[in-house]
Parts: structure tokens; sequence; C-alpha cells
């Protein structure tokens, strides 16, 4: 069975000045709705920051962020600068159980980002672990998945949530820290795949 429910948000990363326009675009054209706007997730760092809106379609969510540049680049600007405007920088996956989840990518060779953070992130109240980028490289510039887990109809654990002002700014530490430690190490191990591993026959065929 598989350990994803459904694509949660996408995340797109904007130039300097575009978030507007963006925005327009996925309300105005795609229909969407924006739920949530928050114009600096760290506005205590005098180094850099950056922006995150939220735009709600019901089954999924679309997040814009845009960098915020102050004594240096902010890394969603690297993102932008190597990989252009409105890029696709994650997709979040909603996960049946995250936990047991962690605990099978880390035992095939998966490398998580950082711990498991609960938080709101804009859409909602969420458990959520963010991965390193698939081609490894500067944490900056990277491509990466994002794994979640939200409460759903029976679910009784209590949990601590931090503030919807806090939205992004887990995931944007993160990768400060992975930028500030040198970490270039890539999502997942190729080692730990099986040479006798064979393609399976689509369902069906």
């Amino acid at each position: 069975m598989s350990f994803l429910r459904k694509v949660d948000h996408v995340t797109y990363a904007c130039a300097a000045g575009t978030i507007e326009k963006w925005t327009w675009y996925h309300v105005e054209v795609e229909g969407g709705t924006l739920i949530n706007r928050i114009d600096d997730v760290r506005p205590d760092d005098p180094d850099s920051s950056m922006k995150i809106w939220c735009i709600d379609h019901g089954d999924f969510g679309i997040a814009l962020v845009e960098g915020i540049d102050r004594r240096r680049k902010s890394q969603v600007t690297k993102f932008v600068e190597r990989h252009g405007d409105h890029a696709c920088q994650h997709v979040a996956y909603d996960c049946h159980d995250l936990d047991a989840f962690r605990e099978h990518l880390i035992a095939k060779g998966g490398h998580p980002r950082g711990e498991t953070l609960v938080r709101n992130d804009g859409f909602g109240v969420l458990r959520q672990m963010f991965a390193k980028g698939y081609a490894g490289g500067d944490a900056a510039e990277s491509i990466f998945p994002e794994y979640v887990q939200r409460p759903r109809p029976g679910d009784s654990p209590e949990v601590h949530i931090t503030f919807s002002e806090q939205a992004g700014r887990g995931f944007y530490e993160q990768i400060e820290d992975a930028i500030a430690a040198a970490d270039d190490e890539p999502l997942i191990d190729f080692s730990e795949m099986p040479e006798d591993w064979k393609v399976p026959e689509p369902k069906g065929a």
C-alpha cells in the first residue's frame, strides 16, 4: 500500500515583485481562494527572509514564496535565479502515517532535512517533514519533497501548534541551517537499491 494519500500542496518560487501577479493568476484565472498572506516569515532576521501566500483549491493548495533580500540574498532569490520565475520549489504529499513513512524513508537510504515539525503552515494544522534535494547540491537551489500529515476525523492526540504567522519559517530555517553547514547530501542513496530490482508490470497490463 502507498504511504502517500494525495498531493497536499505545490510551492512555487516567485521572482522579486511577481508574487502579486501570480496570486492574480491562481485566484482569478484558476479560481483559487487566497486564504493566508504572510509578508515576512522572519521579520527579526537582518540577513534574509521570504513572503508566503497560500491559495486554496479545495482538494489541494498552492503556496507562493518570494525572497526578501537584506544583507544577503534570500534562498528563494537564489532558487529563482537558478530555476526561473514561478518555478516549482517543492511538492508536499499527505501521508497516511508520517512517522511510519519517515522510518521507511530512512531505512531505504533516504534523508530528511531535519526534525518533523508541528505547526500551522497557512493551510491549517499539520505535522510536516522536509527532505533533502532530489539532486543534492546547494540546499538553496535544490528541488525537494515535503511530506505532511494533517489531522483527520478520529484523530485524538493533542499537539502544540505554533502561530500561523510562523508558516514557512520552519523549512526556511532548515534550509538556512543546511546552507551554513554546506550540507549538499541528496535525498536518496541509490546504493540501497537492490541490483536485481525489476520494474514491476503496470497493473492491468
